[in-house]
């Protein structure tokens, strides 16, 4: 019995410890943000290293996007906000006004609208599983060109390629999943 009452004890003194030590931590993180404040202490470092910034010899930054069955190659540099796919602009080579506010998304979610040149190659299914392929392209190579952007891209579901795919169709089906029309009689 009185092992137990001394375990207790020692039970009440650890937890009284530990809500000392949580104290002191806050009241230290506190005064850290105070003193940072004042301008008496440099920035808070994050404890998440950024990833290197990737460029080739050029100054570019290169992606590959994949949507269905597109594929895009896609190279991003400073510049004026030009998009170039397939050796043509993107008004021509993307019609629809839908298609191009899809491969602007990056831009707007990462506020650098108009700040980057991207020149890309796209090849394989249609004109909507493209315009995904490049927005994924374009998404990847933001992040390597600057690295501190990977937050918000990654946060918006822009890095993660979109793996919806169309079903193959399987022998004795019409289509998928479709059956041959049944007659009963």
């Amino acid at each position: 019995m009185s092992d137990n009452r001394q375990s207790l004890s020692d039970l009440g003194a650890i937890a009284s410890g530990e809500q000392a030590v949580a104290a002191n931590a806050q009241a230290s993180s506190e005064q850290r943000a105070d003193a940072y404040l004042a301008g008496q202490l440099d920035a808070p470092t994050n404890t998440t290293p950024l990833r290197a910034q990737e460029l080739d010899k050029f100054g570019r930054a290169y992606a590959t996007g994949r949507r269905k069955d597109a594929v895009a190659r896609v190279w991003i540099k400073p510049g004026t906000g030009k998009i170039t796919i397939n050796g043509r602009d993107q008004e021509v080579y993307f019609a629809r006004p839908t298609l191009r506010l899809v491969i602007n998304q990056p831009f707007g979610v990462a506020e650098r609208t108009g700040q980057y040149d991207v020149i890309c190659t796209v090849k394989g299914g249609g004109l909507s599983g493209q315009a995904g392929a490049v927005k994924h392209g374009i998404s990847q190579a933001l992040t390597k060109f600057e690295p501190i952007l990977r937050a918000p891209v990654k946060a918006a579901g822009f890095l993660t390629r979109d793996s919806r795919a169309v079903e193959r169709k399987k022998y004795g089906k019409a289509k998928a999943r479709r059956s041959f029309q049944f007659s009963k009689r």
